[in-house]
């Protein structure tokens, strides 16, 4: 059931002992978001506790000084910034069907949680979690601050995609003016520093990129021997979804990712007017109009083969 914010509110006033669920190879903004809304529970004098499937990167670690993991029997689920139960991974079994409360800002929102907040036009998840921050009078914190900047910084690629809104800027300002926090140095960190590793990797797959369809899609694989050779943690990968996209006259850039010897995770991004949230959406996954992606199993050509065909059918429709 779809809820607006004065419900999100009253429900997350009411919740007590709050397992928090955000989604597997976690980013900004899902950490982001999870963390603030620990601390909005916290600030109620309520447990909590954030869930991922996967490690959260050492690189968030700045938005989790003042988190304490406490190990508790939750009395209620949150789900932060995940679209579909699918994205919990290996929590999918245990809490997939059992979320009270999904706060998210995904079109493609499957509806899966017994009470859904979700704004498709809102910049980040974490731009959401704002809104009930003002409307719970909360206040603006260093810790929640860095948080929600650092998701709508992260979800906005540093506000130049195009789900950057006035809004979001207004957000920002407000966080500006009320709290010191080092905004610079997030963004430094965030979209500036990358290790020798991740470095090479970009050289290496930019080298060999493929191109597909009259040289709209352009497609990057980034492969476990690739990983294994260069040295890097796959949690260093986050941002090279736009590298394909770099390509003058590209309309879908695609970055494979290896995850097992089966399985691909696949980022989808849209230049101009292509939907790759309806692309991903064929192949099991989604995401946003202009950002999406997928789970796939197969070898690395069936992948490929599978992806090509139905990036084919959504430049049909352009």
């Amino acid at each position: 059931m779809k809820i607006d914010f004065n419900e999100a509110a009253q429900i997350l006033k009411n919740c007590e002992d709050a397992y928090i669920l955000i989604h597997q190879s976690p980013d900004g903004d899902c950490t982001g978001s999870g963390t603030a809304l620990y601390h909005i529970l916290e600030y109620m004098g309520k447990r909590a506790r954030v869930i991922c499937s996967d490690e959260i990167p050492k690189r968030y670690a700045f938005m989790r000084t003042e988190y304490r993991d406490e190990e508790f029997e939750p009395k209620f689920i949150i789900a932060s910034d995940v679209a579909d139960i699918k994205l919990l991974g290996k929590y999918k079994e245990i809490y997939g069907d059992k979320v009270d409360l999904c706060i998210d800002h995904h079109i493609s929102n499957t509806g899966y949680a017994k009470k859904t907040l979700v704004c498709p036009d809102a910049s980040a998840a974490c731009e959401v979690v704002y809104e009930l921050i003002k409307i719970l009078d909360i206040p603006l914190t260093e810790e929640i601050t860095r948080c929600i900047y650092t998701g709508i910084a992260t979800d906005t690629g540093c506000f130049k995609y195009e789900n950057t809104t006035a809004r979001c800027h207004e957000i920002v300002a407000e966080l500006k003016r009320n709290c010191p926090v080092n905004f610079a140095k997030i963004n430094r960190d965030m979209f500036d520093v990358k290790s020798r590793g991740r470095l090479k990797i970009e050289r290496a797959v930019t080298d060999i990129m493929e191109y597909y369809l009259d040289d709209k899609c352009t497609m990057i694989c980034i492969t476990s021997d690739i990983l294994n050779e260069m040295g890097v943690e796959s949690a260093e990968l986050e941002g090279m979804a736009g590298i394909p996209l770099q390509v003058e006259g590209v309309e879908v850039g695609v970055t494979i990712k290896q995850k097992d010897e089966n399985s691909y995770k696949i980022s989808m991004r849209s230049a101009n007017d292509v939907n790759v949230s309806d692309i991903c959406a064929s192949l099991g996954g989604g995401g946003h109009i202009k950002a999406a992606g997928c789970l796939l199993h197969g070898t690395l050509d069936e992948v490929k083969k599978k992806i090509v065909a139905a990036v084919a059918e959504g430049l049909k429709t352009c």
